[in-house]
């Protein structure tokens, strides 16, 4: 289960509590009975590695997307001169 950190409004008190995610929030605070806002931190996941990207997935069917030309030899007449 998630760690949601409060702050109070009215009073400053912060504090962490340990709530399902069909709980509901809080709104009450517990030291002064004023109004609680939900502080928002930093999300702790890093994707780190290939597969993330769009980019590094296998090509798909029906892509709009087409591959880049392959490049041409060189002409008979410039190879000659």
């Amino acid at each position: 289960m998630p760690t949601y950190a409060y702050a109070c409004k009215d009073c400053s008190h912060a504090f962490e509590i340990v709530q399902s995610f069909t709980d509901s929030s809080l709104t009450s605070c517990p030291e002064c009975e004023g109004t609680l806002r939900k502080k928002f931190n930093s999300v702790g996941v890093v994707f780190k590695g290939s597969g993330f990207y769009r980019t590094d997935s296998r090509e798909s069917k029906g892509s709009s997307v087409s591959p880049a030309p392959a490049s041409a030899p060189a002409p008979a007449a410039a190879a000659a001169s």
